[in-house]
């Protein structure tokens, strides 16, 4: 069995969340960072590879660019069906990158239509007529609207796509599902044959529909999506309904846990307050601070190298608490490396364990460590898998996009 799905993400975050997923579903999974792609490929034994990219807030041109030569690359390793994973609570802006990157994937493949399935039951996305939920709540209503960079005003899959994609975008109705897979793909087909290329909106509000969606259109070249949907592939691929991926022979990671959380989301702000309220050890990043110098890499530096326990450092703020004063931009760039330097000190000081909270965040921190193959381990929560670099597989990483795990995910992960 060759490389049967090459997925590709755009962060780092959604990479590791895709790869659990995959690898849950049974297929051997190999996540590699960034354009390292590039220097070799996946290796014998590989069943599927996620290229965690860093797109999502890129400009649409550079996103749809940095997303075609990762196609290439997976079509030239035989990849035989194509997924493109993004945030399950669409993230996008207003010109993209959803829209234009799925137009390109449609056009290069010559597939008259795909799915958009960003829902995953299990973390609470659903989609009910074509209308997007996070925890039962409308996105335009949820926490979302309050995102720092990409602001969710919008429900409405079909809506939150009509400023990003040249082709229209289909709601797929619960009359119209009902009627049957053939009555829909032949529904699609027309709908196609009219337009060039479609995109459609499946409802998708529990496990059973996203295995009936894997059965009924898990043979299209390609589908784009949230993770929910990549378990039921990798079922549906490894022909082993409750049959898991393989597991390394992994050394034992030791020790105490720097946990470093850059996401504001509302999960995380929880996770945090649910660990200070164990008396954890932790440190605030406070932007204004940093920016006057009152605070300074060092500070943190001192603390990893002189507690002996577990260590949170930590910048997530509530949404009214969010820096919203001249240069904002420059200032998350600022508490990202910040962030990303104290992760690779505390390697270097022989921390072993390591919790990361955001995507940005997160692919700060991927970078500056500087590795750039994973292999997949065990789910810390559901999304989020404990990974160990290819180059030093004695360290046990936990990266995490910012609304998932439960709000005890600080205190209970990696012990």
């Amino acid at each position: 069995m060759g490389l049967i799905i090459g997925c590709i993400a755009d962060d780092f975050t959604g990479g590791s969340d895709a790869a659990s997923f995959l690898r849950k579903g049974g297929l051997s999974t190999l996540l590699i960072n960034g354009d390292s792609y590039r220097d070799s490929g996946p290796g014998s034994g590989t069943q599927a590879v996620v290229l965690a990219l860093k797109t999502r807030s890129a400009e649409p041109e550079e996103a749809v660019a940095q997303s075609a030569e990762a196609l290439e690359w997976l079509l030239e390793q035989g990849a035989e069906k194509i997924y493109f994973k993004y945030c399950s609570t669409f993230d996008s802006t207003p010109r993209g990158n959803i829209g234009p990157v799925t137009d390109m994937l449609m056009e290069r493949l010559d597939a008259p239509y795909t799915l958009l399935c960003p829902a995953l039951p299990v973390n609470g996305r659903t989609v009910q007529e074509g209308v997007l939920y996070v925890n039962g709540v409308p996105l335009g209503e949820s926490s979302m609207r309050f995102h720092p960079v990409n602001p969710m005003w919008e429900s409405r899959i079909d809506r939150l796509m009509a400023p990003q994609s040249k082709y229209p975008c289909l709601v797929l109705d619960s009359g119209l599902m009902a009627s049957g897979p053939a009555a829909v793909r032949d529904a699609l087909s027309r709908a196609a044959a009219e337009a060039g290329h479609i995109t459609a909106v499946p409802d998708y509000y529990d496990s059973r529909q996203g295995a009936e969606l894997a059965e009924n259109f898990g043979d299209l070249p390609l589908l784009t999506g949230g993770s929910g949907l990549l378990e039921h592939l990798a079922r549906r691929a490894s022909l082993g309904p409750e049959k898991e991926g393989t597991t390394e022979d992994f050394p034992e990671a030791s020790g105490r846990r720097l946990i470093l959380a850059g996401s504001c989301s509302a999960m995380t702000i929880k996770q945090v307050e649910a660990y200070l309220a164990t008396g954890g050890r932790a440190i605030r990043m406070e932007p204004e601070k940093l920016i006057r110098g009152e605070q300074k890499q060092e500070d943190f530096l001192r603390a990893i190298r002189e507690t002996e326990e577990d260590l949170l450092i930590y910048s997530s703020a509530a949404p009214e608490e969010l820096y919203r004063g001249e240069g904002a931009e420059q200032v998350s760039a600022l508490l990202e490396g910040t962030m990303a330097r104290l992760a690779r000190a505390a390697l270097d000081l022989g921390i072993k364990k390591l919790i990361v909270a955001g995507g940005e965040t997160s692919g700060a921190v991927t970078r500056r460590l500087g590795f750039s193959r994973f292999y997949i381990g065990d789910d810390a929560a559901p999304g989020v898998p404990v990974m160990r670099p290819a180059e030093e597989p004695g360290l046990a990483l936990a990266l995490k996009s910012g609304n998932f795990g439960d709000e005890n995910f600080f205190i209970n992960t990696l012990v």
